[in-house]
């Protein structure tokens, strides 16, 4: 199933209105990049990846969000707020376009701020949101994954949740030997076209242990019930209270559906995958796509003729 494209219809009014993003880890995988800049912060193109996934909660309708983030992240606290000096300096040269560009990650919806005072795990990040929460149901967006701005995935996701209930996680086929990377879904069909019955949980299980080629990518849709689970966790893979193992134990009840995921998906946890990234969006882009897609044409072709080799300098 290809969840369909965004149009310019009107987002309707949803009982979920609430979404959480996790921003705590240390980022080690971009040291030295993230010593001293939050992974999140990173930028793609010319956003930081964290602000695609605010843009995503907010397209989806999702108009309060939470940040669960860490020591060192302040850079994340300043990027969502005015920046009163600068807005005036744009301003005052008449840089409306800038200008609109700097506002534009405050205006996005009310976001607001917690921290983590130990990194327990993605369970425990969720856990540190309940008293935001509440008794409310909420979304869970991890800024590793970016889905393209073009794709609906997290307002099918809330569609899924409004008829059912319970719980929706976001589920894609990958090949099996990539399963040891991700939460692995045992799933059962529906009558719905792309929805189906999340049966169990796993945790980066081998290949040759996992149920399904289904894994769950970092997109959530949660029942207020997890936390009460959540709290009744013991630390799983990795010495962390896992969200996975959470889920796993609402499968029971028959609580949890999943969305099958087959659009445009980038995960910018890793380094390569974050480089394709940012080609892959800039070429997207429409006032940077024509002449980059050019230029990378022309690049390619020198690479593939041997022309493209860096030459150095000799030395001294």
């Amino acid at each position: 199933m290809i969840v369909p494209h965004a149009t310019d219809t009107p987002v309707p009014a949803r009982t979920v209105r609430k979404a959480v993003v996790p921003a705590a880890g240390l980022g080690t995988r971009f040291l030295p990049a993230t010593k001293a800049t939050p992974k999140e912060m990173l930028p793609v193109v010319d956003k930081p990846a964290i602000q695609y996934v605010v843009e995503e909660a907010a397209a989806a309708g999702l108009d309060d969000v939470l940040m669960v983030t860490g020591r060192h992240k302040r850079a994340i606290e300043d990027h969502f707020d005015n920046a009163f000096e600068l807005e005036q300096v744009l301003a005052a040269k008449g840089d409306a376009v800038r200008l609109d560009a700097v506002r534009d990650p405050a205006r996005l919806a009310d976001i607001h701020h917690i921290r983590q005072g130990e990194p327990l795990g993605l369970g425990h990040a969720v856990l540190c949101a309940r008293r935001h929460v509440g008794d409310q149901p909420f979304a869970v967006l991890l800024g590793d994954d970016l889905i393209d701005p073009r794709e609906t995935l997290l307002s099918t996701m809330l569609d899924v949740r409004e008829r059912h209930g319970g719980n929706v996680i976001a589920l894609m086929e990958v090949a099996r030997e990539q399963i040891h990377r991700y939460g692995c879904a045992a799933v059962e069909a529906t009558e719905e076209d792309g929805v189906v019955r999340v049966t169990g949980l796993v945790e980066k299980p081998s290949p040759e242990d996992a149920p399904s080629a289904y894994a769950v990518i970092g997109r959530y849709v949660l029942d207020p019930a997890v936390f009460d689970v959540l709290e009744r966790t013991p630390p799983g893979r990795g010495g962390e209270i896992q969200l996975t193992d959470a889920l796993q134990t609402l499968t029971v009840d028959g609580t949890v559906h999943g969305v099958v995921f087959d659009g445009l998906r980038y995960d910018t946890g890793d380094k390569a995958d974050y480089l394709r990234t940012v080609v892959r969006l800039a070429c997207a882009r429409p006032d940077l796509g024509p002449e980059f897609t050019d230029w990378l044409k022309g690049f390619v072709a020198e690479l593939e003729s041997g022309e493209g080799v860096v030459r150095r300098r000799p030395a001294a």
